[in-house]
């Protein structure tokens, strides 16, 4: 009985959640329609019919597609290589304190500049196309991701650390099997938070430094006045992002950190 009332109310729950976002959004469509109407001009504000219209045309010629799996790619292989390298180098500084002091100036100097900074560098380095964007993607994932380990790291408690060298844990084993699942919630929110700038970023590196993709897209569309296919854009991106920092989530949920979560 009990269980069939936790069952109601979560369903319950989702059914008022999708009721009120899906007022929200209509909301949000009505005030856009009557923007557009008002403006009369689609240069400075289509109306969501005719953002709808462009959506179908890029489908069809499957020019969307293209862009998204471009900037997907992107997204994904500097996401990759940030977390390659970002996760061990925290838990080898929160476990090291001599490499602390080595590297932690480094990375407080670097961390304030923002990822479009980088680009000059990464065109005059990597030239043009995709290695630039793989760059910044990386710049961009890898600090919120190091910082949230890193945290995670040296918050382990000194007495597990004791107890696993009591029972002849070496320095390596330290890390993979006492450290790195404490840091775990820590480090897959680091995941999360690295995955929304990855993408943040890969929009800025594809406006300037690349020829393919959703930043593209935009950028070409702004040059030629087609108002319509940036809101296109922009709104693939929003889509993009929300599915995929979702799905993180609930891969998080599911798989790494249940103990977080009520069952």
């Amino acid at each position: 009985m009990t269980v069939a009332l936790q069952s109601l109310r979560k369903f319950k729950g989702v059914a008022v959640a999708i009721t009120l976002g899906a007022i929200g959004l209509s909301l949000f469509a009505g005030i856009w329609t009557w923007a557009s109407a008002h403006l009369g001009n689609d240069v400075l504000l289509p109306s969501p019919l005719s953002v709808l219209s462009t959506y179908a045309e890029l489908i069809a010629d499957g020019s969307l597609a293209k862009d998204i799996g471009a900037s997907i790619f992107r997204v994904f292989a500097g996401f990759s290589i940030a977390s390659t390298i970002a996760v061990p180098l925290a838990l080898v500084l929160a476990y090291s304190r001599i490499l602390r002091g080595l590297v932690m100036p480094l990375i407080a100097l670097i961390r304030p500049i923002p990822p479009i900074a980088w680009i000059p560098l990464a065109i005059l380095w990597m030239g043009l196309g995709d290695p630039p964007s793989y760059f910044i993607t990386s710049i961009a994932a890898f600090f919120p991701i190091f910082l949230n380990a890193f945290a995670g790291g040296t918050s382990l408690q000194q007495e597990h650390v004791n107890a696993a060298r009591s029972l002849g844990a070496g320095p390596f084993a330290l890390l993979t099997k006492v450290m790195l699942p404490s840091a775990l919630p820590m480090i897959v929110t680091g995941l999360r938070i690295g995955l929304g700038q990855a993408w943040m970023a890969v929009v800025t590196a594809e406006l300037i430094a690349a020829q393919s993709g959703l930043g593209y897209m935009i950028q070409i569309s702004r040059l030629s006045l087609e108002t319509s296919r940036v809101l296109v854009g922009m709104t693939v991106i929003g889509l993009l992002g929300a599915v995929m920092i979702g799905s993180l989530g609930v891969l998080e949920r599911r798989f790494i950190v249940p103990w977080n979560y009520p069952r």
